[in-house]
């Protein structure tokens, strides 16, 4: 089994620094054109299924990867971004890119220790949700010989992705995914290994 997991493009919350969680915001027109880019470098990477994110960002990434591929294309509440409750919508950086959110600040230094948001969750709330959907999705015997979509977010990716690093001390291993960026996973005999990290092809 291979799995490309995928963060979704830029948006127009990306571009602000806006809290961006469970709110449904679109991909800006410079996300657009990133995922097709990243659906032009994959051209020929022969995909059977597609999971995604139910919400917009990830499923308008996904069809820009996919292109005119006709595979199924299934959503996946579980691989949705953390919700960030109250703090959605809210500012966490000022203009010069320093961070002007105290809990924001927790969340990217040292997010095991980020408080669940009212209305929100935490990080062991997206560790958990992730790691239902990896356990059936890379033991699924319908899926063993596949290569697997997984469009996603940066969040979730990282939380996902924990099942190969194990270090939930260094949640974000090293930075949050970019956008667009690409994990390629290699799952063989029950072992998953990464063969790509956080690869951009712009």
């Amino acid at each position: 089994m291979l799995l490309y997991v995928l963060r979704h493009g830029i948006t127009q919350w990306n571009k602000r620094k806006k809290v961006q969680g469970a709110v449904d915001i679109p991909l800006a027109p410079e996300g657009i054109e990133l995922a097709e880019k990243t659906g032009e470098a994959l051209k020929d990477v022969h995909f059977d299924i597609c999971f995604t994110s139910p919400l917009t960002r990830a499923k308008q990434t996904a069809r820009c990867v996919l292109g005119d591929r006709k595979i199924p294309v299934i959503e996946d509440k579980r691989i949705q971004e953390i919700d960030f409750g109250v703090l959605e919508g809210t500012q966490f950086k000022d203009v010069q890119g320093k961070i002007i959110s105290h809990e924001m600040e927790i969340f990217f230094e040292d997010p095991l220790k980020f408080k669940r948001p009212k209305n929100g969750e935490d990080i062991s709330d997206i560790l958990k949700r992730t790691r239902e959907f990896w356990i059936e999705k890379t033991t699924d015997p319908a899926l063993t010989d596949k290569t697997v979509l997984i469009s996603s977010h940066g969040c979730a990716v990282r939380a996902l992705l924990q099942n190969i690093y194990q270090d939930h001390a260094h949640f974000w291993h090293g930075c949050v995914p970019p956008n667009c960026s690409i994990n390629l996973v290699e799952i063989q005999d029950g072992q998953a290994r990464l063969l790509e990290e956080d690869k951009v092809y712009a």
